[in-house]
């Protein structure tokens, strides 16, 4: 029997696209046809390309390439200093005016901490890229908070953070008791931090990811929090390689897995359809500030197993290879 209804298609609101720079690991076609096989009708593309989208001219070239497809909205994020080296602010209103929806430095955190006060008192969006996650956490919270008293004296515009791909129980609480004390920020989480665990790790790169696997009362955590609302948002974070990357051994692969076409049936599988659909397309419009203009079809009964030969994705690698799934976007 199949089950299939009519929803809202996804917003991820983290992806890797790898163009320009690296079109031997994806590229924006590839990507796209990913996303929408996935279910997705938006995706976020991160900065971390060669060059980073640190300035108007990268900004306009992803979205001259991506625009044409009637299928999908590819929204690009700009880097939040210049380089992604922590140093040097970005011209902010120059790379908005130019179509960037929001900044990161994901793939390198910023660890200066008067660059990431000045990074919020812009008032834009920012979505942190945490590696220490924890202890990040905690002092950019602090500083979010700084930044929001003031914002309240009228001394700056109110501060946007969004806590990108958060895995461990302990920043988990961190997070909790801030939206408990009233800060407004946002979180998300990904597919493989509640369903896979460091034991799951094998010798080489296929599992390998930053920040790394948690263990079984991280993953429980993190399903907890997004059946409370402290995780608002699931993005994926898909980040592809190469084949031969992923199956280097484990120290030498690089960080990072696809997950636009499984994230659907992975989240199916800890939530129930109307949490999908909060965390997956209406808190990261919210968060966005865009709106959600496409619908798409899915059967969630459908049983499938997963065959990474066939992703439309450039990286034919998964951690969830011969996996059965239940969900499908069809």
């Amino acid at each position: 029997m199949s089950n299939i209804k009519t929803i809202p298609a996804f917003i991820d609101m983290h992806t890797h696209l790898r163009e320009p720079g690296f079109e031997q690991k994806e590229t924006l076609e590839t990507g796209m046809a990913a996303g929408i096989k996935g279910g997705y009708g938006v995706l976020c593309a991160m900065p971390n390309t060669r060059p980073a989208a640190d300035n108007p001219d990268v900004i306009r070239f992803l979205l001259e390439k991506t625009s044409k497809n009637p299928d999908i909205d590819v929204y690009p994020i700009a880097a939040v200093t210049k380089n992604l080296d922590s140093t040097e602010l970005v011209h902010f209103e120059n790379l908005k005016n130019a179509g960037a929806i929001a900044f990161s430095n994901d793939g390198l955190p910023i660890l200066d901490k008067s660059v990431f006060k000045n990074a919020l008192m812009s008032g834009e969006l920012i979505l942190s890229h945490l590696e220490d996650e924890t202890n990040e956490a905690i002092w950019q919270i602090e500083i979010f908070k700084t930044v929001q008293s003031m914002a309240d004296k009228g001394l700056c515009r109110n501060p946007k953070l969004h806590f990108c791909h958060i895995s461990k129980k302990s920043t988990l609480e961190v997070i909790k008791k801030a939206k408990a004390s009233g800060l407004k920020l946002t979180c998300e989480t990904a597919p493989h931090y509640f369903t896979l665990v460091k034991k799951d790790v094998t010798s080489n790169g296929v599992f390998k990811m930053n920040p790394s696997l948690g263990d079984e009362s991280d993953r429980q955590a993190v399903i907890e929090c997004l059946k409370d609302g402290t995780i608002d948002v699931i993005a994926t974070d898909h980040a592809p390689h190469t084949v031969e990357e992923k199956l280097m051994p484990y120290s030498a692969s690089p960080n990072g897995i696809v997950g636009l076409e499984t994230a659907f049936p992975l989240a199916l599988n800890v939530l129930s359809l109307d949490e999908v659909i909060e965390k997956m397309c209406y808190n990261p419009a919210k968060i966005l500030g865009i709106e959600n203009r496409r619908e798409i079809k899915a059967d969630l009964d459908e049983k499938w197993v997963v065959k990474s030969a066939e992703f439309q994705s450039k990286c034919k690698v998964s951690p969830y290879e011969n996996m059965e799934l239940k969900g499908r976007v069809l």
